[in-house]
């Protein structure tokens, strides 16, 4: 873990110390959002980059788990149409 202490990136702008699996759906959004407009910039060095990109693969993993049990759940709540 030492490249997030020596390597700035968006998450610690943004989320501080807060592990992905500690952020709602709408903050790892926003993070996701914000680190995908760094990355396209084309201004950040490629190491930065790197740690940027696998941060974002963490929050788009947790983004979809998040989107994933809240249709599991509306499925739940909803009647089976071939058993209604």
């Amino acid at each position: 873990m030492a490249k997030d202490k020596t390597t700035p990136s968006v998450s610690d702008e943004t989320s501080g110390d807060i592990g992905v699996s500690d952020l709602s759906y709408e903050q790892a959004r926003e993070e996701l959002v914000d680190i995908v407009a760094k990355i396209e910039s084309g201004t950040v060095p490629l190491e930065e980059s790197m740690v940027l990109w696998e941060r974002g693969e963490a929050l788009a993993a947790h983004c979809q788990s998040k989107l994933d049990a809240a249709q599991a759940q509306l499925d739940a709540a909803t009647p089976d149409e071939d058993n209604a």
